[in-house]
């Protein structure tokens, strides 16, 4: 099942049991795929779906930092619930070891052997370890890696 279709049975799911805060949180999700598909004039696929997913959660982070700073808990509660169930949609996280055993099978693969390096590594690891691993921790972990080489 897609994670369209997915999204779908649970906007479903969440009107039968009248959960009303989770509803708004997957109708939000579904409107920013809906918007995504009028403005690139293409189906979402799970892909898009995930960078769409990912998107929404850093900008759920840096919020309720905000909020948190601003004196706000209530306002980073909500955000916080969000994340709990866009996170519900993202696929496994990876562990600290099984992301350092990428970045070096990476380095492996791209030849690297210095920070100028970067870019190259980061190329082919995107793809593997995305939605699954923060990115910047990942680009640290390359940098660190490749500075230590």
């Amino acid at each position: 099942m897609s994670l369209k279709a997915r999204l779908q049975d649970d906007v479903k799911q969440a009107m039968r049991a009248r959960e009303k805060d989770r509803l708004s949180a997957l109708r939000m999700i579904q409107a920013e795929v809906s918007q995504f598909e009028v403005d690139e004039r293409r189906e979402a696929d799970d892909d898009t779906v995930l960078a769409i997913l990912n998107r929404m959660l850093k900008q759920r982070r840096d919020s309720i930092d905000q909020y948190q700073k601003g004196g706000r808990e209530d306002l980073a509660e909500r955000e916080a619930a969000e994340v709990a169930i866009i996170e519900e949609y993202m696929p496994e996280p990876l562990d600290a070891a099984a992301l350092d055993q990428l970045v070096q099978k990476a380095i492996a693969e791209t030849g690297a052997a210095a920070p100028g390096d970067m870019g190259k590594v980061m190329g082919v690891l995107k793809p593997r370890v995305f939605g699954r691993a923060d990115m910047g921790q990942v680009s640290q972990k390359v940098r660190s890696a490749l500075g230590n080489s």
